[in-house]
Parts: structure tokens; C-alpha cells; sequence
């Protein structure tokens, strides 16, 4: 069991960015990352929807005998979360928008939690947004055309920072204190924001804390590699564009 693979997916190559953190701390594990390109973006479905698309991918995970499985979405955590676990026996992550540690440093001016619509419509969400309504002024801002440009390989330059001054036109730039990337494809735009916003504007991702959560779980349960060479990372895609699988591999640059 030490040794099986960690399943990584996300509605396409946004996970990616989680993978990362996740391979940073944990570089001995095997990896399967699945992108799920066909059927982006996951915003735009209905939870059923969802529901069917995560679990068909769930049960590929467990065919192909992972250990664990880190659901690299917010979307996607919000929809599925409780069903894997009450489907498949094995650890299971989700990831949510990290709303509590920007919370925590807050000084003034307003957060803002960039998302897809799903995930800042899902109860879970609000739930823990009503948590800290009283303590910092909190700015939801729908924002599925980022994933569009990440999926198209664009993480810099004019269109993704049109894309970025599109979504905060109608906001005073000036009162914003920090942004919580609420899907795991913003933070390949890092750059692009820091340059349309400020370099002043805190930028806080799910990303380590989901890396620490699995590590922390596997380590509980014994479920940590004894191997002491570097893992390996395998990339599947949905999508028939095999361009996906070489730009996901480029995304995770370790």
C-alpha cells in the first residue's frame, strides 16, 4: 500500500498547480495526474452533472490502484467530496478556497475570492464566508474566463491581462488588500495579476495547505513511501488534443 501511486485530478490542468506543492514536499511518490479537459469547465455544470463526471474519474483512480485521492478543485470538492468518501475506502483530499488564512492576515481593504460560479454558489462555501463576514469585507467575483486562458496555455502577456482587468473593472483596485485564488488554475496567472493589481495585493492559494493535509493524513496512517529515489508523474488527459499532456507536464516544471 506504501508504495501505490497518489490520484491527482482537476477539470482540466489547474490541478496541476496543486500536484506541484504536493510533489514538492512529497518527491519519493508515485503520481497520476488526470486533467479532465473534456469536459471543462466544471463551473458551468450542473452538480448531477458533476456528480457523474468526478465518480466515472474516481473509479478510474481506483482501478488503476492509488492509494489516495486529492480532488485538485474547488468545484469539483464542493460537489463530490462526501460521496468519494462514503464510495471508495482510501484517504480522500479535497481542497476549498483558502478564505481562513487571508482572514488571518487582514489588516483592511477587501478580500476578494475569485471562483467558478459553482463553488461560490455551493452551501459549503457560504457557510464558511458567513464565518467571517463580521471580521473583513469579503468580494466574490466569478471568474471562468481565466480558466479558458490557462487551458489555452496563455499564463502571461496582453490577453491574460485583459482577461484580469475585465473581471475588476467595476472595483476600486486601491481597497483590495488580498485575493483568494478560489480555483486551481488562477495561480498560473500570478504574474499577470501582480502586474494588472500591484505588487502589494496578497495572493493566497489552497494549494500548500492541501499538499500538508495529505501528507499529514498518509503519515497518520502509515501510508508513506519507503522508496528513496524521485516518483514518478504520469499525465492522463480526457481531451483527444494530446497538446494538453506536454503544456501539463510544462505547467509542473519540477
Amino acid at each position: 500500500m506504501k508504495n501505490l501511486p497518489i490520484g491527482v485530478f482537476d477539470s482540466g490542468m489547474g490541478g496541476i498547480s496543486v500536484l506541484r506543492e504536493i510533489k514538492k514536499l512529497m518527491p519519493n511518490e508515485d503520481y497520476i495526474y488526470y486533467g479532465d479537459s473534456k469536459n471543462i469547465p466544471y463551473g458551468k455544470k450542473t452538480k448531477e452533472e458533476l456528480e457523474k463526471i468526478c465518480l466515472d474519474i474516481g473509479d478510474y483512480f481506483v482501478d488503476r490502484g492509488v492509494k489516495s485521492i486529492v480532488i485538485a478543485c474547488n468545484t469539483a470538492t464542493s460537489a463530490v467530496v462526501d460521496k468519494f468518501r462514503n464510495r471508495y475506502k482510501i484517504p480522500i483530499i479535497g481542497i476549498e478556497p483558502a478564505l481562513k488564512p487571508a482572514v488571518e492576515t487582514y489588516e483592511s481593504g477587501k478580500i476578494v475570492v475569485l471562483a467558478t460560479e459553482v463553488t461560490l454558489k455551493e452551501k459549503k462555501f457560504n457557510l464558511l464566508m458567513n464565518q467571517y463576514k463580521d471580521e473583513a469585507e469579503i468580494l466574490k467575483i466569478p471568474a471562468p474566463k481565466l480558466v479558458t486562458v490557462v487551458e489555452s496555455g496563455i499564463t502571461e502577456g496582453v490577453e491574460a491581462e485583459e482577461a484580469i482587468k475585465e473581471l475588476f473593472k467595476d472595483v476600486n483596485i486601491n481597497e483590495i488588500s488580498s485575493i483568494v485564488l478560489g480555483c486551481t488554475h488562477y495561480i498560473f496567472l500570478r504574474n499577470a495579476i501582480k502586474k494588472v493589481l500591484g505588487e502589494s495585493v496578497k495572493l493566497i492559494d489552497g494549494g500548500y495547505g492541501t499538499a500538508h493535509n495529505l501528507k499529514n493524513i498518509l503519515s497518520s496512517m502509515d501510508m508513506l513511501c519507503d522508496n528513496d529515489i524521485d516518483g514518478r508523474v504520469e499525465v492522463v488527459n480526457s481531451s483527444e488534443d494530446e497538446s494538453k499532456i506536454g503544456l501539463s507536464y510544462k505547467l509542473l516544471n519540477i
